[in-house]
């Protein structure tokens, strides 16, 4: 029963993740596929050069929505309440599904089934996950990915420093302030998952050639 239970969770995390939102929006709003354009991922960034500020903010929000609401189902599913501090079930057991159902939409949205195993890079799904196990993080890592990407206007710069501060922060919370070691291995997982899949733009930061945020590209 309990092994159901996660494998349903982790389903449900990664189709949810893989909906393809970008591609929609961007098809909707500008007629064009945003695969084929900027750097082909799905993400808010590429939809803004191809869509707009409009399409790109719908993008954001309905990506953080793919690792939250994952979070909130895995709740629902062992403890029949969503809380943060955690339920009925035996501690490790919610928190750990939670901690599967955010990986799972991360993965989906990375690896969406729908776009053939494309996607984006995870940045807003992943923060989406940390808001709904630990809204502190999230919003402190959000607040450096939001200063880092306006002040530097790299995406991808912001993300990166975003997720490592999530991650970073959660090392005090987890040992002077008790917060649940679950969301600090959730925090490690996605910062080293985000850096990862930000290689060839780590590339491209060193060679002074990385785009920036609001670059057009020609359709």
């Amino acid at each position: 029963m309990i092994a159901a239970k996660f494998v349903t969770v982790a389903l449900v995390g990664y189709f949810f993740g893989a909906i393809p939102f970008g591609v929609m929006i961007a098809r909707r709003s500008a007629k064009v596929d945003v695969t084929s354009f900027g750097s082909g991922k799905t993400g808010a960034t590429n939809v803004l050069r191809v869509a707009g500020k409009k399409a790109a903010s719908a993008v954001v929000v309905l990506d953080v929505l793919k690792g939250f609401l994952p979070v909130v189902f895995a709740a629902l599913i062992f403890d029949g309440e969503y809380v943060l501090a955690g339920g009925s079930s035996p501690w490790w057991l919610s928190r750990s599904a939670q901690v599967l159902a955010a990986l799972a939409a991360v993965s989906g949205h990375k690896w969406s089934i729908f776009l053939r195993f494309r996607g984006g890079r995870g940045v807003a799904p992943f923060f989406g996950g940390l808001f709904g196990l630990c809204p502190a993080a999230a919003l402190f890592g959000g607040e450096i990915l939001f200063l880092g990407a306006c002040l530097t206007r790299y995406a991808s710069l912001g993300s990166i420093s975003g997720a490592v501060a999530a991650y970073a922060i959660l090392i005090p919370l987890t040992i002077l302030n008790g917060f649940p070691v679950e969301y600090l291995v959730y925090a490690l997982v996605g910062a080293v998952f985000i850096i990862v899949v930000h290689r060839d733009n780590i590339g491209r930061l060193l060679a002074g050639t990385e785009r920036r945020i609001g670059e057009r590209v020609n359709l």
